[in-house]
């Protein structure tokens, strides 16, 4: 606290108003600091809105992502089970038909075999009565 000097009309004049000069000095000035500081928070909210601003932003395009990303997966997964549903049903086709050519030439073998067998016992027959023949003429002669 300042302490004054007496007077004869009371405190001394000059060095009060030394004092109030000082005081309006010193008060300007931390006047004009708070008016920096009051800009300077001002400016610093508006940048911190833009941050949460742009928070928001991101983490609304993190969470669209994170959904695409679990809707491609999905639609993946369902895609894959629909090619193997798919390559099943192709498969049991293609066995199917192969069984079935089977019997068919396994039949056919058979039908082949058969006439084989048969046409033998024709050329068999054919050569026996064809020597038979060939006996008979040489027993005339």
């Amino acid at each position: 606290m300042k302490k004054f000097s007496s007077s004869i009309n009371g405190y001394n004049k000059e060095e009060v108003n030394k004092f109030i000069i000082n005081v309006t000095n010193e008060f300007e000035s931390m006047l004009n600091k708070l008016k920096t500081q009051d800009n300077e928070i001002e400016i610093l909210k508006k940048k911190n809105t833009k941050y949460e601003d742009l928070e928001d932003i991101l983490n609304k395009t993190i969470s669209v992502a994170e959904d695409t990303s679990r809707e491609m997966k999905k639609l993946a997964k369902e895609e894959g089970q629909s090619i193997v549903n798919e390559a099943k049903r192709n498969a049991s086709r293609i066995v199917n038909e192969a069984l079935i050519k089977y019997k068919e030439i396994e039949r056919d073998a058979e039908e082949l075999q058969r006439r084989v067998v048969n046409f033998k016992r024709k050329f068999k027959q054919a050569i026996e009565t064809e020597v038979e023949v060939i006996d008979e003429i040489a027993d005339k002669y």
